[in-house]
């Protein structure tokens, strides 16, 4: 196995890799941000790590790397790592799904509260030295809904069970075992979200971008939804229309939205995200812990030693559907 090199993908100017001489203990490597630099290793590589790389270096290297039989991806989402080529092979593609949905998780709550609380009108108010009591609303018997209900939904899904909130998830089927979920109380199919969207008081987003996710989330669900309904999505930016959003939070149709993800990122200046009083705005780094990279690379480590032992991978990735 040590003779086979990994193939280390990684952006321009990242040397943020944590745990390389764990990974150089484990089988030798070969770490680059351009083709060229692979083209020797790649006649004898079997696996891929795609760290940092764009789509274009990995589908490069990957056209030269004839016997790869292994591709991962240290992100959950694969809308940067899919290709035709890969598409079509027999190839295993992973990816780092699960590896940070306890953050994610952690920052839905936050959200949640963030919203019941009225933590903004408490800081303008301290700011300001104004004294005002006002009610704060308990989320605690309220409904929170799970749009494209996996891993990340699952970690919101038991800490919204722990503050005593009802759980509704979204899956693309609503199969037999989804009902057995422990933090669930109901299953919806995708044919059925207005029908769920209009129950929630809280709506989280974790959909994956497809070509099937894309504007999922639009003017119908929008109009769909509670006066009160607060919008969060830690999902991806574009499954969701962003000026249907804009439209429903500036004519106060809903209560407010809590975004880590947007169409174009970084947000541009002046987008009008930036000053509306009802948006709680994070620059895509709700599950940026310190230890964010070391977890990503433990987790391929695991993932390479099951490769050697000849297991079943985790994460295997179904690429016809792009998740």
């Amino acid at each position: 196995m040590n003779n086979n090199p990994i193939l280390v993908l990684t952006a321009p100017g990242d040397e943020n890799i944590p745990f390389l001489a764990e990974l150089r203990d484990a089988a030798t490597i070969v770490v680059g941000d351009w083709a060229s630099e692979f083209t020797n290793a790649a006649l004898d590589a079997q696996i891929i790590l795609n760290w940092s790389g764009s789509l274009a270096l990995l589908r490069d290297v990957f056209l030269m790397s004839r016997g790869v039989g292994w591709v991962h991806s240290r992100s959950a989402g694969l809308e940067q790592v899919l290709f035709p080529e890969l598409i079509e092979s027999d190839v295993i593609l992973t990816n780092g799904s699960g590896v940070f949905s306890p953050s994610l998780g952690e920052f839905a709550l936050a959200a949640i509260l963030y919203f019941a609380k009225d933590f903004r009108r408490m800081i303008r108010n301290q700011i300001a030295g104004v004294w005002e009591p006002f009610d704060v609303t308990m989320v605690s018997g309220q409904t929170l809904g799970i749009i494209g209900y996996g891993s990340i939904g699952s970690a919101v899904a038991a800490r919204a069970r722990a503050l005593g909130m009802h759980v509704l998830g979204l899956r693309r089927r609503a199969s037999r075992e989804s009902a057995q979920d422990l933090y669930v109380d109901q299953f919806y199919g995708s044919d059925r979200r207005l029908e769920m969207i209009s129950r929630c008081d809280y709506i989280v987003v974790t959909l994956p971008m497809t070509e099937q996710t894309r504007g999922f989330i639009a003017d119908a669900e929008f109009a769909t939804m509670k006066t009160n309904a607060v919008f969060i999505n830690i999902g991806r930016g574009p499954t969701v229309d962003e000026r249907a959003m804009i439209r429903a939070l500036s004519d106060n149709r809903i209560r407010g939205a809590a975004l880590d993800v947007f169409d174009q990122e970084p947000l541009p200046q002046g987008h009008p995200l930036y000053s509306m009083e009802n948006v709680l705005l994070s620059p895509h780094c709700a599950d940026h812990t310190p230890d964010w990279l070391d977890n990503a690379m433990r987790f391929f480590l695991a993932q390479l030693e099951r490769f050697k032992r000849g297991d079943t991978l985790l994460n295997i990735a179904d690429k016809a559907i792009g998740y």
